[in-house]
């Protein structure tokens, strides 16, 4: 194979899903809060990213920058004094994106007890060493969880792309 800079490269070896798994923990505190108590959507979104670049780090072996937040779901929410619990894989990748899922989960530190609270995919861009997209390998779906996340992510890419390609079809 050769890349646009006539540089022969060889393909990546597919990676299995397991390897990608990234777990952050933070404890919340009032910095982190509204008036109310809860914690803000964007310091549990900032922690999703942290967590997802792992993840996408992990399976790449390089650099990564987010390219889209996808999909994040609110069910509950954090409180002051909770752990923020943010597990990553990636669910999918291509060319050279990919696509992390990350569940959010909200831990009584003393109980050990846990909620979900939220989830969020993000799309991961590798980066190579001048910052232009490099090859990513592929997912190896392991699991029939592992299985049933790709083709969701195959989905969702579908739409994404989709939609992109109408809006800019309309702008014509």
């Amino acid at each position: 194979m050769v890349n646009a800079d006539d540089h022969v490269t060889t393909p990546l070896e597919p990676r299995p899903v397991a390897a990608s798994h990234s777990e952050l923990i933070r404890w919340m505190g009032i910095g982190d809060a509204n008036t109310a108590g809860f914690v803000h959507g964007g310091a549990v979104l900032k922690t999703c990213d942290e967590a997802a670049a792992i993840a996408a780090i992990r399976h790449c072996g390089g650099r990564v920058v987010t390219a889209g937040v996808d999909r994040v779901t609110f069910v509950e929410p954090v409180y002051v004094g909770e752990l923020l619990c943010c597990a990553a894989s990636v669910n999918a990748a291509w060319r050279t994106s990919m696509e992390v899922g990350v569940r959010v989960e909200a831990e009584n530190a003393r109980t050990g007890e846990r909620r979900h609270t939220s989830t969020a995919y993000v799309t991961m861009v590798a980066l190579d060493e001048h910052g232009k997209p490099a090859p990513v390998p592929a997912a190896l779906a392991e699991s029939d969880t592992e299985r049933r996340r790709r083709r969701e992510a195959e989905l969702r890419r579908a739409n994404r792309l989709a939609e992109r390609d109408q809006i800019l079809s309309e702008r014509t």
